[in-house]
C-alpha cells in the first residue's frame, strides 16, 4: 500500500475532494525562486520554476509539465480538463489551452495548496528551531523523524552571548531552551516538523512544560523567514478551531548557543525516554 502524507482538512478538501483554494491567496501564486513543485500528497515531481509564469488568473500557472508527472481528465460535465498527479491521483487544477499566454500554448492553472515547493538551494540541509520546555524531551522526538539528520540542544531568544545551561536556568537571561533540527527538505517537509512539534508537548501550558515551570521552558517556534512565520499561524489556528488554546510564540529566530555538551543527544545516551514529552496524534 502506498504511504502518502497526512493531509490537514483544507488540503483534503481540495486534493481528495477536488475543490478549488480562493484566488489570490495559495502562498505559492509569487514563488519566484529556481526549483522544482512537487504533489503535496506523495512529493512526486511535478513541474519546473522554468515553466511557471504569470497570468494573472490568481493560481500558479505552468506552461509544461515534468513529463509523465501530471494525468488529464476530462470534466464530467465537458467543458473543462481536470489535471491530477499521475502517481496519486491527487486534484491539482484544471488546463487550459488557446489562450495564448505563451508560445506552447497551454496553461496548468494550479492550487498551491495542492502543492510544495523545493528550491533548488535545498540540496543542501535546512535548519529549524523549536522551544517545548526540557531540551532533552524535544531533541528527542525530532531526533527520531525521517528525514532528520542531525539535532543539537541549545538556547535561543535572549540577549546573554554564550550563556551556559546555569545561566539559562536562572530565568534572567531571555533564553529559552531550543533545539536545532537539520533536516533534508526532500524527505521531510517544514510542516512536517511543525507538527510533531505540537503532538509531542502539551502546547496549552502557558508557565513551562510539565513539572519544568520557568520562562527558559516555554513553547515557542522560532522563524528563520516570513514562510516559517505563516506555516507556524496556520497551524496555531487549525489548534484555535480544533478547540485548543494554544500557548505557544512565534518568535524570531535569532543566534543560537549550543549547550554544554553533556545535554546533547541526553535520552539517547542514557538509554531513557523523556518524562514531560510524550507522543498525541492532533493532526
Amino acid at each position: 500500500m502506498n504511504k502518502y502524507k497526512k493531509l490537514t482538512p483544507e488540503e483534503e478538501a481540495v486534493i481528495v475532494g477536488k475543490g478549488t483554494e480562493a484566488p489570490f491567496t495559495g502562498k505559492l501564486l509569487d514563488e519566484k525562486r529556481s526549483g522544482t513543485y512537487v504533489c503535496k500528497r506523495c512529493g512526486a515531481a511535478l513541474y519546473r520554476s522554468e515553466d511557471k509564469f504569470d497570468s494573472g488568473c490568481g493560481w500558479p500557472s505552468f506552461d509544461d509539465e515534468i513529463e509523465g508527472a501530471v494525468r488529464r481528465v476530462p470534466d464530467a460535465d465537458g467543458y473543462r480538463v481536470e489535471i491530477i498527479c499521475a502517481n496519486c491521483h491527487a486534484h491539482l487544477g484544471h488546463v487550459f489551452e488557446g489562450e495564448g499566454f505563451t508560445s506552447k500554448d497551454t496553461r496548468h492553472c494550479v492550487n498551491s495548496i495542492s502543492m510544495e515547493f523545493i528550491p533548488d538551494s535545498a540540496k543542501e540541509l535546512c535548519r529549524a528551531y523549536f522551544a517545548s520546555g526540557c531540551f532533552w524531551g524535544t531533541e528527542y522526538f525530532f531526533s527520531k523523524k525521517e528525514g532528520v539528520k542531525r539535532t543539537a540542544v541549545g538556547f535561543m531568544g535572549g540577549t546573554l552571548e554564550h550563556p551556559s545551561y546555569e545561566d539559562v536556568c536562572t530565568g534572567t537571561t531571555g533564553h529559552l531552551e531550543c533545539v536545532e533540527v537539520e533536516y533534508d527538505p526532500t524527505k521531510v517537509s517544514y510542516e512536517e516538523l511543525v507538527r510533531l512539534f505540537f503532538e509531542t508537548h502539551d502546547f496549552t501550558q502557558p508557565d513551562g512544560q510539565g513539572p519544568d515551570i520557568g520562562s527558559q521552558y516555554l513553547s515557542a517556534i522560532f522563524c528563520s523567514d516570513k514562510a516559517e512565520e505563516e506555516t507556524g499561524k496556520k497551524y496555531l489556528e487549525i489548534l484555535k478551531e480544533k478547540g485548543y488554546k494554544p500557548a505557544t510564540t512565534l518568535r524570531k529566530a535569532s543566534k543560537f548557543w549550543k549547550a554544554e555538551e553533556y545535554h546533547q543527544g541526553y535520552y539517547d545516551r542514557k538509554g531513557t525516554t523523556p518524562y514531560c514529552h510524550g507522543y498525541k496524534k492532533i493532526f
